[in-house]
């Protein structure tokens, strides 16, 4: 009676034909979504060998044949080994990025070149955004097989990506925003104001959820994308604590709730763009939390202070490491919105 591999494991196939090598080693890769396929990284040609080979990819990650290591292999194994110490935002555009490589996971790694590499990026059909993310992908690639010693040339420093596109971000008006105000008793009008005097970015507040609001103390504790924005405090403003206590005394599940469930993203955008309609205005969510950052800028809130409210890490050495400031005075900063 035969074992059953663990879930992960990966599995040996035999392929039709007449082959040297019929055997086809198989791993388990994962898109950006967490779902499941298998990936060829290797061939043998006997069952036992190829066996031997999936029982050695599955041992020390750093065990490896440099010399046979393919794309798909070195792949998972930095997945192991250097992509848990990045970020979470970082680590799910990077596994999107890997998805549009499929045309040379099974390649030698150390026989990869840098046109195959930059055929990715120009081939996967999307925009500038997901090219930059495979070419940062091989630059994670690249630097981590130059550790293994498996390549001695980094190719991925020379690919291009296309240009970042100049940003056309404008903040809200005045006139914009005391329109909001005049409206903010209409359906999604509040969840607009909620952006523009917390900073949040549009998953963060999406995601959140009732448990996070601190009613006592009156703040919302948040945030994804770096350390610096993780489980950040937001003390809320005196004009929108109506908004956010309403909602919670829904007794919905998160702040933001439709029909007692998470709103998604294309779900907002439609209640964002009716709101955006009434007032005459063409502004996204990220144009919201901009505002915020702006007017405390224009109001001469402390930038320490801001740049905790935002999650940014501070450029200034002595702000980042010694400059520790408490609730009140986040509160006293964001009462600088008027």
């Amino acid at each position: 009676m035969s074992r059953r591999n663990p879930n992960g494991y990966g599995c040996v196939t035999k392929l039709s034909g007449k082959r040297s090598r019929p055997y086809v080693v198989k791993v388990t890769v994962y898109d950006q979504e967490g779902h499941a396929r298998q990936a060829p990284v290797a061939y043998a040609p006997t069952k036992t060998e190829a066996l031997i080979l999936l029982a050695q990819y599955n041992d020390n990650p750093w065990e490896i044949d440099r010399e046979k290591v393919t794309l798909a292999v070195l792949y998972q194994r930095w997945l192991k080994i250097k992509a848990p110490k990045l970020g979470t935002s970082t680590q799910s555009s990077l596994k999107s990025a890997f998805n549009h490589c499929s045309k040379y996971y099974g390649l030698k790694y150390r026989n990869l070149k840098a046109y195959q590499m930059q055929d990715c990026i120009d081939g996967c059909g999307k925009g500038y955004s997901t090219q930059w993310a495979i070419k940062n992908l091989f630059g994670h690639l690249d630097r981590f097989a130059f550790e293994m010693n498996i390549i001695d040339k980094m190719y991925s420093q020379i690919t291009t990506a296309p240009p970042i596109p100049d940003t056309k971000r404008e903040p809200f008006t005045p006139e914009q925003i005391a329109d909001l105000w005049k409206i903010a008793d209409q359906q999604w009008a509040d969840t607009v104001l909620i952006y523009i005097y917390t900073g949040f970015r549009l998953t963060e507040l999406l995601n959140m959820r009732a448990e996070q609001v601190n009613i006592a103390e009156r703040y919302l504790q948040g945030g994804v994308k770096s350390t610096s924005g993780k489980g950040r405090i937001v003390p809320v403003h005196p004009r929108i604590w109506p908004f956010v206590e309403k909602r919670i005394q829904s007794g919905d599940p998160y702040l933001f709730s439709y029909q007692g469930k998470k709103i998604s993203q294309t779900k907002y955008y439609t209640f964002w763009n009716e709101v955006m309609e009434k007032i005459g205005a063409d502004k996204t969510p990220h144009e919201a939390r901009h505002t915020f950052e702006t007017l405390l800028d224009n109001a001469g809130g402390n930038r320490k202070c801001i740049d905790m409210l935002m999650g940014h890490k501070s450029k200034d050495v002595g702000n980042r490491v010694y400059n520790h400031k408490t609730l009140k005075q986040l509160r006293q900063t964001i009462e600088l919105l008027h």
